[in-house]
């Protein structure tokens, strides 16, 4: 019976702690938007549209226009970014470029 009274309310600020910490996750990620063309080497955000790779961390070279990273709202054309993914065009040349083709 002790445990149990010891548990429940464990549990709960457990539970709690998690919705408060997803919920500024969700704060934080609308401030933030994608920019493409800003990320260096290995410091991407996530998985590259055109199928480079898929993950996070793995971009191969420094502002490739296919590889995106976070950045305050606003601030993406500032840093020489993109907001919106590359064309096919852009993509056929980052391909050709990444496999020595130049």
């Amino acid at each position: 019976m002790t445990s149990r009274r010891i548990a429940a309310p464990a549990l709960a600020s457990l539970l709690a702690l998690g919705l408060a910490q997803a919920a500024q996750a969700a704060a934080d990620n609308a401030a933030k938007e994608q920019c493409y063309g800003v990320a260096k080497a290995g410091q991407n955000d996530c998985a590259s549209p055109t199928g480079t790779h898929s993950c996070a961390g793995q971009a191969k070279q420094d502002r490739a226009p296919d590889d995106w990273k976070y950045v305050a709202k606003g601030t993406c054309e500032k840093l020489g970014g993109k907001t919106s993914a590359p064309g096919k065009a852009a993509s056929a040349v980052l391909a050709y470029t990444q496999a020595g083709n130049y």
